[in-house]
């Protein structure tokens, strides 16, 4: 038997945001906490949420200081303000750090204590605070997904939550707040997409309905990315993008990750580098490597990206699979290298020693020990 846990409504596609009113509106709130950043809310992006809320008559207070990885800090920060303002509803509008610092809050707004005592997985009694989770990337598919990550400034970790308390219940995937992102933003944000389809399908815990979902989003993202890479404004590619976002997120939200991002989640809490940059540097050698144990694994996704694959063994299905991961990498402009990142000496020991504790390692269909950890930090020093 398996539990798929998706949000209960979920808006897709070109304008979906206009539709947002009813829905939430129905949860009959009283006061909105909007969780954001300084860019979205300068650039215009939170005024279309807040003034769709002041059509409805709900008032809201604005939380606009998240870090891109989001501390402990901005939790406890945002958590104070929400309890001030009697907030009974939060409204996350961004990437994944609106989306994972909006769930902190909202978790903790109900279950009490601090942030690291739910590091895990259901470490939680009670549901989070109703919350709207409103994407504006093509990426970490946090709006649908049961997991959050917070970092620990003190420890320079990043904790993963896995929680089904934390779940969203409305979520709004409108390709029209995602037009004109930059090019690189587009390219590091659809290659973590990308990550999260391949490791699901990888994981340990996928089975069929994972498994339809994850295969459909590689092939649209190989399909539509460099296209919304290349031009920021068109509007099918980032449409399509949305789906693949969604279709990836609600797959490896019950199927699990694996060890690329255990292995990422460390880079980003050591040197505070971007997820999907260290998602798309690792993905290719973790996989080749994952490949050893489950070649199989990659007959579909060599399937849905070009391959024929009915005379084709299973050897060369991986290798056809790894080289169009690398050869989309490239097209799309991700660095080659930690040093290109600004990262000249990785501390190889301690990453290796924090990813094998990592929570998505356990899905991952292999174990790694540590110095295979090791080896794989070293292929992109």
């Amino acid at each position: 038997m398996s539990i798929y846990y998706v949000p209960p409504i979920n808006l897709l596609g070109k304008g979906c945001l206009k539709e947002a009113k009813g829905p939430i509106k129905s949860l009959e709130a009283k006061k909105a906490f909007v969780v954001s950043d300084k860019f979205l809310t300068s650039n215009g992006t939170v005024r279309k949420v807040t003034d769709m809320l002041e059509e409805i008559g709900v008032s809201y207070v604005i939380y606009n200081d998240v870090k891109p990885n989001p501390t402990v800090n901005n939790v406890n920060n945002g958590l104070k303000v929400l309890k001030e303002e009697n907030c009974d509803i939060v409204i996350t509008i961004g990437g994944g750090s609106p989306q994972d610092c909006g769930k902190a809050i909202s978790i903790l707004a109900t279950n009490g204590g601090v942030t690291k005592d739910y590091e895990g997985v259901n470490k939680t009694t009670k549901k989070c605070l109703p919350i709207i989770a409103i994407t504006t990337t093509a990426g970490t598919s946090a709006e649908v997904t049961i997991n959050y990550v917070i970092t620990d400034e003190e420890r320079h970790v990043k904790m993963i939550m896995v929680d089904t308390n934390s779940l969203a219940a409305i979520t709004v995937n409108d390709p029209e707040l995602m037009i004109g992102k930059p090019a690189a933003l587009t390219a590091a944000t659809g290659m973590d997409a990308l990550t999260h389809a391949i490791e699901a399908v990888v994981a340990k815990g996928a089975y069929d309905v994972t498994d339809s979902t994850s295969l459909y989003a590689i092939k649209e993202i190989f399909e539509f990315l460099p296209r919304a890479v290349k031009d920021g404004s068109d509007i099918e590619a980032r449409e399509q993008m949305c789906y693949a976002c969604f279709l990836n997120g609600i797959a490896f939200s019950n199927a699990g990750l694996g060890n690329v991002h255990a292995m990422a989640h460390q880079l980003g809490g050591l040197y505070d580098l971007p997820h999907g940059v260290c998602n798309a540097m690792l993905l290719p050698y973790v996989e080749e490597e994952n490949a050893k144990a489950a070649p199989a694994k990659f007959r579909p996704i060599a399937e849905v990206i070009g391959m024929n694959i009915a005379d084709k063994s299973d050897e060369e299905c991986v290798d056809f699979v790894i080289g169009q991961i690398k050869a989309l990498s490239e097209e799309v402009g991700i660095p080659k290298s930690l040093k290109e990142v600004g990262v000249d000496n990785p501390d190889l020991d301690k990453l290796a020693e924090f990813a094998m504790k990592d929570a998505c390692a356990g899905a991952n269909p292999v174990f790694f020990d540590k110095q295979k950890l090791i080896e794989l930090f070293k292929k992109i020093v």
